[in-house]
């Protein structure tokens, strides 16, 4: 999976934004809040790390090729050095996992946003309405 693919799978999400942060990183956040990180260049560069269950953490990082995410370890996020190792609907199934996680953990004023734009299914449709245009 690169940078692309990890765009497009996530792009109807509601909430979702993806910025260019630290100059290496592709950042995908919900509502601002990061739930996955994709090194574009230097020494990482393609590893994806991204927040996971925590009853599921040890068991992720006892398998080759995840080890507990740099900096963000003791908030449940796991590194991924090769996701061409890993089959892409697994790697889907992960990100989606993430998103989830970092959602259920918005304010609940968020989260009713959040359930509103998917229930319309168009994501701007909210965005539009606050700033007043059609």
């Amino acid at each position: 999976m690169n940078a692309t693919e990890l765009e497009k799978l996530c792009v109807d999400w509601p909430g979702v934004t993806s910025s260019v942060k630290w100059e290496d990183d592709l950042v995908l956040s919900v509502s601002g809040k990061m739930f996955a990180v994709f090194c574009l260049r230097g020494p990482h560069r393609e590893r994806i790390s991204f927040k996971v269950d925590p009853e599921r953490f040890l068991e992720l990082t006892d398998q080759p090729g995840i080890t507990p995410a740099a900096y963000m370890a003791r908030a449940f996020w796991i590194t991924i050095a090769e996701p061409d190792r890993f089959a892409r609907p697994k790697l889907a199934q992960f990100i989606r996992r993430a998103y989830d996680l970092v959602r259920a953990r918005l304010s609940k004023k968020q989260q009713a946003v959040l359930a509103e734009m998917e229930s319309v299914g168009a994501p701007t449709k909210s965005a539009k309405a606050k700033s007043g245009k059609a």
